[in-house]
């Protein structure tokens, strides 16, 4: 994140040091109401803790609006009112710093590193056709992947796709997995993890017959290691686990991965899952559904008792709540999931749109629309929450408010603006779009225009540094994520920016006094649409230029 760009939590961090006291005294605002007359609140219940009778010495408050730093919004004015201590922002210096070009999130600098994390997802290693609740974790995975790696994290995916089995609907939902390798290497450690199985004293030979299958090689008693290491968080029906070659292939897997993270700058802090007291930034998360989550303990357990010094003590678990199906008329496969939508995207794309969605022009925009519908509809839940899925009714429409076509409605009406103007330009109707640094911001007094820069172009780079974030677990072996920020954020966005695209006439008629309006407006689109295009990336979502 560039240092030099406003964000709010060094602004937030600039109003508490002047108040000179540890807590955490101010909230920035969000509502439209409030906006309208301040921007930061340090409410009163909070001055009343902190300052005798609430009130600021006046030499303390007559201070904040003089309040400077790289990352810091410029200040107007400071008062005590009836709520508390109220800050407003130099809105039009506002609107100069943070309307610059915004870095792109996704190309961190060389050398930027922070960690490496190894995103392990076992439902890719089910034999049998994939669930939605498979897909659901598969997705979770991914886009968890593309938010580490904006933040300069390096990312391995495990495990590789098998080249037995079709994966169409990975393909057609623009999920980006490695293919499986396997080789020598994988073999020596799988022969290695074999040779540390006979070693282990938690293990014992299995002799064939009595209802033991023939691929079992041996039988390990999973209660007593995590009793002596003082294990936590695990499921106490955990007992005797049958290790079969394929259990070994899938520890070797995640064994390579791990090695060949790459090395990672010393002095860089691990901002990941780092386990009091090791010098790793290595970290294994394996992301889950609920109903998997004691074969993979059983893995895990595994794992830590025949540890080759691959940092096993760094799993965690990043659990998926339940995928329910109401009324199916027959078990439905993530496949037949994916098709249902695309033909329920399709009807309610020629209901709105008539024959034009019938050409063939519209079949990449219809796939489009398809892969966002289900994205948002599997990952705009927390992923610890239930998701029902009603496939009866036709839920995924083009209509809906908090809908992934609704988003990609949106960017396609930004992409048109600029098409539109681009062509304008060309024509001779309107000048060419001046730099930021030509236009004067102080025409911009729509509070729609303020709504969209302070809560979304300001924030946008610390939502992508948060939704990217795995916090230690408080205790156990499960974690959660914010997987849910980025399409929360885009709808909200969405909702946001078409309540004032509709109010607002953003290219007027071609009249000189009327430019730097326009070219303000413009601007402030740009970088919205800037956000749109960088948000939709970490859902591996082209932003479409037509709907």
């Amino acid at each position: 994140m560039d240092e030099d760009r406003p964000g709010v939590a060094a602004t937030l961090r600039a109003l508490n040091g002047a108040l000179g006291r540890p807590a955490a005294l101010w909230v920035k605002e969000s509502g439209a109401r409030n906006l309208r007359h301040r921007d930061f609140l340090a409410p009163r219940a909070a001055l009343s803790a902190a300052f005798p009778g609430g009130q600021v010495p006046p030499e303390v408050v007559s201070a904040v609006p003089s309040l400077r730093g790289p990352a810091v919004l410029p200040l107007r004015v400071c008062r005590q009112t009836p709520a508390g201590l109220e800050v407003q922002v130099r809105r039009p210096e506002a609107f100069q710093r943070l309307l610059e070009p915004l870095p792109d999130p996704a190309s961190p600098a060389a050398g930027e590193r922070t960690g490496c994390v190894v995103l392990h997802c076992p439902a890719l290693r089910s034999p049998a056709a994939l669930w939605p609740r498979h897909l659901r974790s598969v997705l979770v995975a991914d886009h968890l992947a593309q938010l580490l790696r904006a933040q300069g994290v390096s990312v391995r995916l495990v495990p590789g796709l098998s080249e037995e089995r079709s994966w169409d609907v990975l393909r057609q939902l623009r999920i980006s997995w490695p293919s499986g390798s396997g080789g020598s290497s994988l073999t020596d450690t799988v022969s290695a993890l074999k040779a540390a199985l006979g070693r282990c004293p938690c293990a014992a030979a299995c002799e064939q017959g009595l209802g033991i299958a023939e691929d079992v090689i041996s039988k390990v008693h999973l209660k007593s290691f995590v009793e002596q290491q003082g294990l936590l968080g695990y499921d106490p029906n955990l007992d005797v686990l049958l290790v079969t070659e394929g259990t070994l292939r899938s520890l070797a897997e995640l064994q390579e991965a791990v090695l060949q993270c790459p090395a990672i700058r010393l002095s860089s802090p691990c901002a990941l899952l780092q386990a009091k007291g090791q010098s790793s930034c290595c970290s294994i998360v394996h992301v889950v559904n609920c109903e998997e989550e004691f074969q993979l303990q059983q893995l895990d357990v595994l794992w830590r008792i025949l540890d080759l010094g691959a940092h096993t003590t760094l799993q965690k678990h990043l659990v998926c709540g339940p995928v329910k199906v109401t009324n199916p008329s027959s078990p439905i496969g993530a496949d037949q999931y994916f098709q249902l939508r695309k033909r329920q995207m399709y009807e309610a794309s020629v209901m709105k749109y008539g024959e034009l969605a019938q050409d063939e022009a519209w079949t990449e925009v219809i796939d489009t629309l398809t892969v966002a519908a289900i994205r948002f509809e599997l990952l705009s839940t927390a992923h610890r929450g239930q998701i029902t899925l009603d496939l009866e009714n036709n839920s995924i429409s083009t209509k809906g408010t908090k809908s992934g076509a609704f988003v990609m409605y949106n960017c396609a009406r930004l992409a048109t603006l600029f098409n539109a103007f681009q062509q304008a330009v060309e024509q001779g109707t309107y000048p060419p779009l001046p730099p930021v640094s030509e236009l004067n911001f102080s025409c911009l007094r729509e509070e729609g225009e303020w709504l969209l820069l302070f809560n979304y172009l300001l924030p946008f780079p610390e939502v992508l540094q948060q939704a990217a974030q795995l916090p230690p677990p408080s205790k156990g072996i499960c974690i959660t994520a914010n997987t849910e920020t980025v399409c929360k954020f885009l709808v909200q966005l969405s909702m946001d920016f078409s309540s004032y695209y509709n109010r607002v006439h953003i290219l007027g008629e071609p009249f000189p006094h009327l430019f730097d309006q326009m070219f303000a407006r413009l601007q402030l689109l740009r970088a919205v649409r800037d956000v749109f295009h960088s948000a939709l990336a970490t859902l591996h979502l082209p932003p479409l230029s037509q709907i």
